[in-house]
């Protein structure tokens, strides 16, 4: 989800609610503690140069239990955060601290907003000899075909 998209969510909600893909749900009264832009710089194993840029929330669940962030102060921080930071429409990356401080991607289901569970990838599968999952036969098939549903 993207910064545009949430934005254009927000107005239409009575609250603003995150699920976790476990099916739990973030404590009604967490804060967004911040919102800005995380760029990242980084080579992959292929020797690639990559640039990266996401829009970050970060929620905290607080002690605070009379206070619940409703939509509109929400579209506030994320218009100040637009204004003073000089942030763009991008993908949208939410830290909520679990165990550890987990990174989220965030999507919506029409109702409420869902932390999807983010995964490390080989960037450069060709260069490190790994065969791509189309080329990976699965349960006994020797190709993988679209709507196969090895894909």
């Amino acid at each position: 989800m993207t910064l545009e998209q949430i934005k254009a969510v927000l107005p239409a909600l009575d609250n603003v609610e995150f699920q976790l893909e476990n099916g739990t749900f973030v404590p009604e009264h967490f804060h967004v503690t911040e919102v800005g832009v995380i760029t990242r710089n980084f080579i992959d194993c292929g020797g690639v140069i990559r640039h990266e840029k996401v829009v970050n929330f970060q929620l905290w669940n607080a002690d605070d239990y009379e206070h619940r962030l409703k939509p509109g102060k929400l579209l506030h921080i994320i218009r100040l955060s637009e204004e003073k930071l000089g942030i763009e429409n991008a993908e949208i990356e939410v830290e909520y601290q679990n165990e550890t401080i987990g990174k989220y991607d965030l999507d919506f289901n029409g109702k409420h907003f869902l932390l999807k569970n983010k995964q490390t990838a080989c960037l450069a599968q060709d260069a490190c000899g790994i065969p791509s999952v189309a080329q990976t036969p699965v349960s006994g098939n020797s190709s993988c075909t679209p709507g196969s549903g090895c894909c």
